[in-house]
């Protein structure tokens, strides 16, 4: 037996021999696919700046309120006669230029802190925390303090004081 010719291909309404894929709606799944990846993108990339603008305010506060601790218990301590605190309160570059007992001379001779009110605190290259002083005699007296972070304790400790 000898094969015969070729049978001739299927003419129209023939069904193919596999499903064609559907093209109804193709369009619509690309762009809800697309708007959610662009969706998920901005909540990853949002949330992070989100976070790191959340941790930098953070971050502000509390050397705000830490410097302002640090001149308010150096304040205290010379408003009650505590040098030996005050003295504690200042940085090792202060420290090394008189010896306690040379601090708590000085700070006895000048007139006695009544009262201050401290400043907002300026975060520039240095931490400034400026106050007003009143003294005994009626004085009163804008300071500046310049404030440093101790390396090994990581508090804030006075290291320059402008009058």
């Amino acid at each position: 037996m000898h094969p015969g010719p070729p049978e001739p291909p299927p003419g129209p309404g023939v069904v193919p021999p596999f499903p064609a894929p559907p093209v109804e709606g193709r369009s619509a799944r690309l762009w809800w696919g697309l708007g959610a990846a662009g969706l998920a993108t901005l909540l990853c990339c949002g949330g992070g700046l989100a976070a790191g603008i959340g941790l930098g305010v953070t971050g502000a506060r509390a050397i705000d309120e830490q410097a302002q601790s640090a001149v308010g218990e150096y304040l205290d301590a010379l408003r009650s006669g505590r040098y030996g605190e005050a003295y504690e309160a200042l940085c090792p570059r202060l420290r090394e230029r008189e010896t306690p007992r040379q601090f708590a001379s000085r700070m006895a001779a000048q007139p006695r802190i009544t009262e201050y009110d401290l400043g907002e605190t300026q975060l520039t290259a240095e931490i400034v925390v400026p106050a007003e002083v009143r003294y005994a005699g009626g004085e009163e007296d804008s300071v500046e303090f310049g404030l440093e972070q101790d390396t090994g304790t990581g508090e804030l400790e006075v290291c320059r004081i402008d009058e």
